[in-house]
């Protein structure tokens, strides 16, 4: 049989183009619809348990997409967002980018992504009173209440001062696991009155959407060298909190989450290996998440 070299690269170009094709494809797909994360920690069990893989739906919110990389070089983090199904509820369980790869500083770490639960939207009043989450005159249950409960029912003497003391971790306010705020979660367009107390909770904020930096002196607040007596805020912005109360880096402890650092709805878990003896659960293959 005579060997065609026309017929071998006809072949390999249709090999190629379906190979192209199917590339294409999983990227529109990662960036536009839907992801897939593993799980390496408990800190939102019993609801999501560490070694579950879970599918993050993007059509939930809308696709982020990131304008430029100008961030790695010291800029400003831009992004916009495609047009979704509908807005974060609360009690949605969320996957984000962390806020704080320099503590100092809000900027997303790109390459480190948590899945928390949201317990307070924009607008929103939040606080937590003896352990349990509670936003002002919203009357159902917020977070995982049954740890919740627990924690309500444990002495203070319990904790060490490093997980008992919560953001903004400042002398004034001396904010606790088990007693917290009033905190008001921003929203775009709310206009704040600014001083030099609670310039210690939004300072981080301010910073992040104006790219200037805010200090305090003389007792006035200064962005940039003018003073600062009002803000009116420029994005949405929401409280997260991990079901397994007990252990979970969330923002009792860091603050408020930019709608930016959202990737998406986390919607599904798929495969799940118990991390320990690496043995499948099967129980917990397509459980939705709630």
């Amino acid at each position: 049989m005579k060997y065609s070299w026309k017929s071998f690269f006809k072949n390999l170009l249709t090999c190629i183009k379906i190979l192209a094709t199917g590339i294409l494809l999983a990227i529109v797909l990662r960036i536009f619809v839907m992801s897939s994360f593993h799980i390496p920690t408990p800190s939102m069990e019993p609801s999501v348990l560490a070694g579950d893989y879970i599918i993050v739906n993007k059509l939930a919110y809308g696709a982020r997409i990131i304008k430029n990389f100008n961030f790695m070089k010291g800029g400003k983090f831009e992004t916009f967002r495609v047009k979704g199904f509908g807005k974060v509820k609360r009690n949605d369980v969320i996957v984000f980018n962390f806020p704080y790869s320099d503590w100092n500083k809000l900027q997303p770490d790109l390459g480190v992504f948590y899945l928390k639960r949201c317990v307070a939207i924009p607008g929103d009043t939040f606080y937590i009173e003896n352990g349990i989450y509670k936003v002002k005159q919203y009357p159902d249950t917020l977070g995982f209440y049954q740890r919740e409960l627990q924690l309500s029912q444990m002495p203070d003497s319990a904790f060490n001062e490093g997980v008992f003391n919560c953001f903004p971790d400042k002398e004034h306010y001396g904010w606790t696991i088990k007693n917290f705020g009033p905190l008001h979660v921003p929203k775009i367009g709310d206009n704040l009155a600014v001083d030099t107390l609670n310039i210690l909770i939004y300072k981080h904020l301010i910073e992040y959407e104006t790219d200037q930096r805010v200090e305090i002196n003389e007792g006035k607040v200064y962005l940039d060298s003018v003073v600062l007596n009002n803000y009116t805020f420029k994005m949405n912005y929401y409280f997260m909190a991990g079901d397994f109360i007990f252990d979970s880096r969330d923002s009792r402890y860091w603050g408020l989450l930019p709608e930016d650092h959202i990737v998406g709805k986390a919607s599904l878990i798929w495969q799940s290996k118990d991390m320990n003896t690496g043995n499948r659960r099967w129980n917990r293959i397509c459980k939705t998440i709630k």
